[in-house]
């Protein structure tokens, strides 16, 4: 078994479970086309509005497709002791997640690249001025948003509740990115929800900055590295 059939393994999974499907595909996209359009047709600012919501919805398809979809997906594999027995083969704990994480990331930014087409053409929402580094900002926060849920992952005590604990991520990210409207907010909670990954994404994405961005998830990908050295947990814990 290589790298590559792990990731073959963990994509052939993913596509095979229909919930999981529904909460990590239909869901975020139907969000990210959406509402794009429904701002581009009931409010004065039109293709303004639209791009705005729709640029917010790439911080939310980051939690979801890609935090959510991570954490419920490793500690399902956890508790029905996949994990366990995928380090019994030749792959070494670095390659079998790291195929896990390359199958989500890919997934994500697959339906980043099909929303942003389809709210070109639905919403007229401009492509981006600078694709490079759109899609590295894309790849790059959903990378560092796997590495960071597969961490997480040691919090959760099984499988049935880690939808429960993915949430407040999601929520945390849509504030932040504005993806859930105008919301009045302390200025130390503001700068607080920028500090997050999707805040990065966003600064790419809609400012064009890179230094700033890729200083931020840079900083996250040794927060997320340190915990999953120190916590990850490859079975269940005993009773």
């Amino acid at each position: 078994m290589s790298l590559a059939a792990t990731y073959r393994l963990g994509t052939r999974l993913f596509w095979k479970d229909r919930g999981m499907l529904f909460g990590s595909v239909v869901t975020p996209v139907g969000l990210a086309i959406g509402l794009p359009v429904l701002m581009r047709n009931v409010t004065g600012e039109g293709v303004a509005a639209a791009t705005t919501v729709f640029h917010g919805m790439i911080a939310v398809i980051l939690a979801i497709t890609t935090f959510m979809t991570m954490v419920v997906t490793l500690t399902m594999r956890r508790d029905q002791l996949v994990l366990k027995r995928l380090r019994t083969t030749e792959l070494t704990d670095a390659q079998i997640l790291a195929g896990q994480i390359a199958s989500v990331v890919s997934q994500t930014v697959v339906i980043v690249v099909l929303s942003a087409l389809a709210v070109r053409v639905l919403a007229d929402v401009p492509l981006p001025a600078d694709p490079v580094l759109f899609a590295a900002a894309v790849v790059a926060g959903s990378a560092v948003m796997a590495l960071l849920a597969t961490a997480y992952t040691a919090a959760i005590p099984r499988a049935e509740l880690s939808a429960a604990f993915a949430m407040p991520v999601f929520l945390l990210a849509g504030v932040g990115a504005g993806a859930m409207g105008p919301i009045p907010l302390p200025s130390f909670v503001r700068v607080a929800l920028d500090l997050l990954p999707t805040g990065a994404v966003l600064d790419a994405v809609r400012d064009g900055e890179v230094l700033m961005p890729a200083l931020n998830l840079a900083v996250w990908t040794l927060i997320g590295l340190v915990s999953l050295r120190r916590w990850f947990r490859w079975e269940p814990r005993r009773s």
